[in-house]
């Protein structure tokens, strides 16, 4: 007791020994998680809720514990799934459940499951129950195993227990647009930008507290440097946890604004591309988790002064286009897309209108343009494209929180429309 009590008069003293002394102090025995007499609790945990405050940068739990548990090993024949989904606003819910080892061989082994819609924006109360049917599993880089087993991440759709899609299943949208055409064999490669901000969910990591870096945009894309490159801890562990799960993931890098950062999947085939992005999105919201950094995927998170904003590119080749004389099918399908144009900006993501302006390496939300080499178009075609007759093209439209699949498969719909459509003029080179 006197050394409890000599830790917390130190704490007092010292406003900056935080949780890890507490727990210290306390958590020398498996006693310490035992219920206590009134007079102790009200010393340990009571003291302990007072300074588990959010703090950037730092867990809020003591990893030595944690690790004590996380050492225990698993039952042989047993692996935990943890089943995720998109909820009513795009972002990503999961929960875990145990499994017999032998169900995770393949993804039509897994059973269905269930979740209360209500609590996500999917059903109503007096119906509650909605369907998870898994479609893709990768492995699960936050509960690796050292048996010869793996844990599981296992992306799901979702359905009514009548075995309709319901509202939010994007992805039986895109399925639809994507059915019949494997012939086509379409490669989507998905640019993910997104903002790392202080836990104040106002300060994006790099930014003095109420203000704005004393440098303007330039030195901070693909920097490096304690004064330039602010997140490159996250997205690096990001990184390997894609890599370890199984994800198509080809590369990361410092963006534009400071504290923004982008990462790459792909190429996929065809909705695929949907299933890997949004599970690249849930682990980087559990890497952040980790990390205690608040990550947006808010197109515009800094509307005032000249900053970036953040898109997911989308880069998009079909078979035919990547075989010689494919860059007419592509310009072809450019022009398709703009004919479209108002069909696709409505499903590209919300906010976008505060990113596409013109500015900013942005074509502006109510014109078409593509030109080559040109960020200011809505849609680029590479230099090496053009040059080589054959290749790819971007579209630079969607936004950093569009759905991945309603872009995928809003695309493949369009460009493979059997429609006459105007040809639009190029951008002339100069403006590239």
């Amino acid at each position: 007791v006197m050394h409890v009590k000599c830790s917390l008069k130190s704490i007092k003293s010292n406003p900056t020994m935080k949780l890890s002394l507490a727990l210290l102090s306390v958590l020398g025995s498996a006693a310490a998680f035992a219920p206590s007499a009134p007079a102790a609790s009200s010393i340990t945990s009571l003291r302990m809720a007072k300074h588990m405050e959010p703090q950037t940068g730092r867990s809020q739990l003591d990893t030595a514990v944690i690790d004590r548990f996380n050492s225990l090993p698993y039952p042989d024949d047993k692996i935990l799934a943890e089943y995720v989904w998109v909820d009513a606003k795009g972002e990503c819910r999961s929960k875990t459940r145990t499994l017999p080892s032998a169900r995770a061989k393949a993804v039509d082994s897994l059973p269905r499951w269930n979740f209360d819609g209500s609590s996500t924006g999917q059903a109503p109360g007096d119906d509650s129950e909605v369907i998870l049917r898994p479609c893709r599993i990768f492995k699960d880089p936050f509960r690796p195993r050292e048996d010869g087993a793996d844990n599981i991440l296992v992306m799901c759709d979702c359905y009514t227990p009548a075995g309709e899609a319901i509202p939010s299943n994007s992805r039986a949208i895109a399925a639809a647009a994507f059915e019949g055409k494997d012939d086509e064999e379409t490669w989507f490669g998905l640019e993910q930008e997104f903002t790392l901000f202080n836990l104040d969910q106002r300060t994006p990591l790099g930014w003095p507290k109420g203000g704005v870096p004393t440098r303007p945009q330039g030195p901070y894309y693909c920097s490096a440097g304690p004064e330039n490159s602010f997140g490159r801890a996250v997205t690096d562990a990001m990184y390997r946890a894609c890599l370890y799960a199984g994800l198509e993931i080809s590369g990361t890098n410092g963006e534009v604004m400071p504290g923004q950062q982008e990462y790459q999947v792909g190429p996929c085939v065809g909705i695929d591309a949907g299933d890997q992005l949004q599970m690249s999105r849930y682990i980087l919201q559990r890497v952040c988790e980790e990390f205690q950094v608040y990550c947006t995927l808010h197109p515009k998170p800094i509307v005032d002064g000249d900053w970036n904003g953040a898109g997911m590119h989308t880069n998009v080749s079909t078979k035919s286009m990547r075989e010689p004389g494919g860059l007419a099918i592509i310009k072809e399908a450019i022009y398709k897309l703009g004919a479209k144009h108002s069909e696709h900006i409505a499903i590209y993501g919300e906010g976008n209108e505060l990113r596409l302006t013109g500015k900013f390496e942005t074509a502006s939300i109510d014109d078409f343009t593509f030109g080559v080499a040109n960020r200011g178009a809505s849609i680029r075609i590479g230099r090496d494209t053009e040059d080589d007759g054959f290749g790819y093209f971007e579209d630079r439209r969607p936004s950093s929180n569009a759905d991945p699949y309603l872009v995928c498969g809003k695309i493949m719909s369009t460009i493979m429309e059997d429609v006459e459509v105007p040809v639009i003029k190029a951008l002339d080179r100069s403006e590239a």
